[in-house]
């Protein structure tokens, strides 16, 4: 996996809604330079499409394949939710603790969703992700992948 930025890591947070939890990732992907602001709108349009919930309390937001032309660099952006947003339904419930933000140039997108899912696929990789207590924690569990 790429070297992860710190300030790419957020701990702690809350939304409401998982439209709220994903556009905070693009904001935080926007912040950073990796996309242009259209790119945000396209990573709602990509969860409507197709759930970008992932199982194992993980998502992944990303844009749609029409959006790749708003991606200004490959970026990846690990936001921590320890209370959990549902990307589900009222019925049924799809919790997620752990976001995993990305912008892919090129064939990176797909390489990065392969990487992230390949490590998420393990539980324990989960837990230790939501149950980090600082940034540094994060970054290196994902450093070893």
């Amino acid at each position: 996996m790429q070297v992860l930025e710190k300030d790419m890591i957020e701990l702690n947070k809350q939304f409401a809604t998982k439209e709220e939890a994903i556009r905070y990732c693009g904001e935080k992907l926007l912040a950073a330079g990796c996309v242009e602001k259209e790119y945000i709108d396209a990573m709602l349009e990509r969860d409507e499409m197709l759930s970008v919930y992932m199982g194992n309390f993980i998502a992944i937001p990303h844009g749609t394949d029409k959006a790749k032309k708003y991606v200004k660099k490959s970026g990846i952006c690990i936001v921590q939710v320890p209370d959990g947003v549902n990307f589900g339904t009222a019925d049924e419930e799809k919790i997620v603790t752990v976001l995993f933000g990305i912008a892919g140039k090129g064939e990176d997108h797909l390489q990065l969703v392969q990487q992230i899912a390949l490590f998420c696929s393990d539980i324990d990789n989960v837990v230790e992700l939501a149950d980090a207590l600082d940034k540094e924690e994060i970054a290196q569990s994902l450093t070893v992948a």
